[in-house]
């Protein structure tokens, strides 16, 4: 028993200060036993209103991740899983892989990405041809495209919602997403993909598999798939999309 709550496993949980959706979303799964120790790391500047704050933006995370590891250690978790994006996208396959390195290094632990959750996904679900949304300025989009690119995907189509603020992305409601999925759907987009893990997409992507026929990939459902599956966990859990229902 690793505890009384997380008699099953703890992940711990990797969020950026202004994020108030990837907890949300993970314990709305109510996955049994299953705990989540999450630790923050410090955005004191949220600005995001064009490229060159983006990357600023993902300097102040670099700049603080290692607070929030070293926080999440002490509850002694079984898995690190990051609750953010764009970090785990930027430089492409190698980018990921690198970053993942690092973090098993720092952590001992095996480690789940936003980025490799979303391609074990799409592999898993038989997918090839995407069309991908996110919160983000077109600098991070371009890494989030570069990534799926060189992972073997076919990307037809990119876009991001160009969030002025970082806690501005958990406000985007579900009009403006539908907007921006029906703008990139057609018919030879084989899967729908959302990156940013402060959008709350979970239920809306769960609703829009069955309208449009075809995976939707909400970031958050990925994420919490990926940890349970390599950790063994075959749970299965509704309202959150297919790959959380049937794989």
């Amino acid at each position: 028993m690793t505890n009384v709550v997380g008699s099953r496993a703890v992940f711990g949980v990797i969020v950026p200060s202004t994020n108030t959706v990837v907890e949300h979303d993970y314990w709305s799964a109510r996955v049994p036993g299953i705990a989540y120790r999450t630790g923050s790391m410090h955005i004191a500047d949220p600005i995001m209103r064009n490229d060159r704050d983006f990357e600023a933006l993902l300097g102040q995370i670099r700049a603080s991740i290692d607070t929030a590891v070293r926080d999440v250690l002490t509850a002694e978790p079984d898995r690190m899983v990051m609750g953010m994006s764009a970090e785990t996208f930027w430089g492409g396959v190698a980018g990921n892989a690198a970053f993942e390195r690092r973090l098993r290094e720092r952590t001992g632990l095996p480690v789940t990405t936003g980025a490799s959750s979303c391609r074990a996904a799409l592999r898993a679900l038989g997918c090839r041809r995407l069309a991908i949304f996110s919160p983000y300025q077109p600098v991070a989009d371009r890494e989030v495209g570069r990534f799926f690119t060189e992972a073997g995907f076919d990307v037809a189509a990119i876009s991001g919602l160009r969030c002025p603020t970082a806690p501005d992305i958990a406000r985007v409601g579900p009009d403006r997403i539908l907007d921006m999925v029906t703008a990139l759907d057609n018919p030879s987009v084989e899967a729908i993909v959302q990156v940013g893990t402060n959008l709350s997409f979970v239920a809306q992507a769960d609703a829009l598999e069955t309208e449009l026929g075809k995976p939707v990939i909400a970031i958050n459902a990925a994420t919490l798939w990926h940890a349970l599956r390599e950790h063994g966990f075959t749970d299965r859990v509704s309202g959150a999309g297919r790959l959380l229902r049937d794989f």
